[in-house]
């Protein structure tokens, strides 16, 4: 196994679920949409060719003559400290947050991200460097001074920094003697009443208070907790609170594979990826992203007209996400095209619609719900059941959204008849029995032809598509649906081919075969999880955990997962952090760890 390298990946993420930005080692944000984690990229550093080198797109604190950085959370918390430190011994101390905690009975979540910089030891000579740009580093904003704030007007955007640091310092961006603590607050263009250094101050105690209570709540694992903790934090952090949205990751256009085209939007909300990501905080106890995300379900199902859904949708529930290339920006390391939007939406994945029942079943059987499911939401499941059984058996773009293949894909299969067998389980806890038994011939009469077209004899596997002969790591999933057993001896051939063709050490193919771009040559993460998952599955518990912790170290130095990881250097690709990555990190965990009761 090949450890992680230090690269350009190695970001920290800050957010309070309005707003998101990632910051490097060097405490340098340079990533930051607004007014919402799909606006525009006011610092977008990240996709230019020198990144925060490029002194353009970022939110900067510059350390003369720097020779140490280094960088880490407030304890269970999404608060990061960077500590800066020059040949002379002086330091300074970097704290950077998004404000989110209670506030008259609702959670105060502003447009807002907070810098804290104070000095720690000597006479650091810092510069700060805030050049914010606008329609995706076209242009930079108009700069208007104030009495102690600078505000940015970039129609229709409109924001200011307010701050206790000397105005004339930031405009001419001129080294200054760090003698106290200076705050750096920006917020929505209105005036901040508070002395910004108070202000910063105050939320920043309240934003760490209301951190550790949520994981306060949390049912971790004995095992690995902190790890654990920083990937519920991150998908919280990856959620859009205003509608319930689950993004699947904060950024847009880095490639999966280095000069390889393979760059996406990934700003909106995928209803497979979104499941994922529901079931792993469900399963700590953090129901409330559940509710607000089955609130943009309803959104999404009530604007598509007789069930017919997208596997993708924008955060706000729009149905159009028409994708662009933008030029006004080189893309990460140089290696465009940067992409706006993505035509994923126009795509038929038929997998959406066990994705949204998988994630809606749990309202009929929690208890610690305030509202439990009824008779009138299982009704409007029950026509996407309808849509899951029509369309089961027939070609689609696939869990990997090819473009130029369509195929009737096995996992596409699966997610369907999982629809119409949680539907009979629905109906069965709602003591509707013509229902339950409706669905249960259903789901059994889906599961015999899957079970028929989706193995191959020649492979002794279970395979990617009915009557295919290519491996897709999604066949692991089979028992974690429900499908069959994991001790099944199908799934046990099925695991061996697997490890035969597509596992590297602990690194997985999603699959091994040419795609519209050619042979893939990076690993994704999620897959490596999934295999965990399958070898604990069959008894190999062992090699399971040995697994999961060489998966651990793969983490940047912010204990976050992007999408991929090439296999023979370590280095992280794909878009940065990957929901999927991290929901890998808590399910491989849960199961996987010792019980409490077994080690107190």
């Amino acid at each position: 196994m090949t450890p992680a390298t230090t690269d350009a990946l190695d970001l920290a993420l800050i957010g309070n679920c309005q707003v998101a930005a990632l910051v490097d080692r060097q405490g340098s944000i340079v990533w930051a949409c607004l007014p919402r984690p799909d606006g525009d990229p006011v610092f977008c550093a990240l996709l230019k060719r020198d990144g925060a080198r490029s002194r353009k797109g970022v939110f900067a604190i510059e350390l003369r003559d720097l020779v140490d950085a280094h960088s880490g959370y407030l304890r269970n918390t999404a608060v990061l400290q960077t500590t800066l430190t020059d040949t002379h011994g002086s330091a300074v101390r970097i704290t950077d947050f998004c404000p989110r905690f209670r506030r008259r009975g609702r959670v105060f979540r502003p447009m807002s991200i907070v810098r804290l910089i104070e000095p720690l030891a000597g006479r650091p000579v810092v510069t700060v460097r805030m050049k914010p740009q606008r329609d995706y580093g076209a242009g930079e904003p108009q700069r208007v001074a104030g009495s102690h704030h600078i505000r940015f007007v970039a129609p229709p955007l409109l924001y200011r920094v307010t701050t206790n640091a000397s105005l004339a310092s930031l405009l001419d961006e001129s080294p200054f003697v760090l003698d106290g603590p200076i705050a750096l607050v920006l917020t929505p263009d209105e005036t901040v009443e508070e002395a910004p250094l108070t202000l910063a101050r105050a939320w920043l105690e309240e934003t760490r208070q209301y951190w550790e209570e949520w994981i306060h709540g949390l049912a971790i694992p004995f095992d690995w907790q902190e790890a654990v903790i920083r990937a519920a934090v991150t998908l919280k952090l990856c959620t859009y609170e205003d509608t319930g949205a689950v993004l699947a990751a904060i950024t847009t256009s880095i490639p999966e594979i280095a000069d390889s085209g393979r760059n996406w939007d990934y700003r909106y909300c995928w209803l497979r990826d979104s499941f994922f990501v529901i079931h792993a905080l469900n399963r700590l106890g953090a129901t409330n992203t559940m509710e607000g995300y089955l609130r943009y379900l309803d959104r999404v199902v009530a604007r598509s007209p007789g069930g017919v859904l997208q596997p993708v949708y924008g955060i706000g529930a729009e149905a159009r996400i028409d994708e662009r290339t933008v030029e006004s920006l080189e893309g990460y390391l140089g290696m465009g095209p940067v992409r706006i939007g993505n035509l994923a939406y126009e795509q038929t994945q038929h997998d959406v619609y066990g994705a949204i029942v998988l994630a809606a079943r749990q309202l009929f059987f929690d208890q610690r719900l305030p509202g439990l499911g009824d008779r009138s939401l299982y009704t409007r499941l029950e026509i996407l059941g309808e849509r899951a059984a029509d369309r089961f058996a027939q070609p689609d773009a696939g869990p990997w959204e090819f473009r130029g293949i369509a195929q009737v894909h096995t996992f596409s299969a699966v997610m369907c008849w999982a629809a119409c067998d949680r539907l009979a389980r629905i109906a069965a806890q709602l003591k509707i029995e013509d229902r339950a038994g409706f669905w249960r011939r259903r789901a059994d009469a889906m599961r015999a032809e899957i079970l028929l077209r989706a193995w191959s004899d020649a492979k002794q596997s279970f395979v990617g598509s009915f009557e295919g002969q290519e491996l897709d790591a999604t066949v692991l999933l089979l028992p974690d649906l429900g499908f069959l057993e994991a001790t099944d001896p199908r799934f046990v051939a099925t695991l061996a081919a697997v490890e035969r063709e597509l596992v590297r050490d602990d690194l997985v193919f999603r699959y091994a075969h040419r795609d519209d771009f050619g042979p893939p040559s990076n690993t994704f993460t999620m897959c490596s999880f999934w295999y965990v998952n399958a070898l604990a599955g069959v008894g190999r518990g062992r090699e399971a955990r040995d697994l999961f912790e060489a998966l651990l170290t793969r983490r940047n130095t912010a204990g976050l997962f992007s999408e991929d990881i090439d296999p023979k250097s370590g280095r992280q690709w794909g878009n940065f952090p990957q929901t999927y990555s991290m929901v890998g990190v808590i399910t491989s965990a849960l199961r996987l760890s010792r019980s409490w009761e077994e080690m107190l």
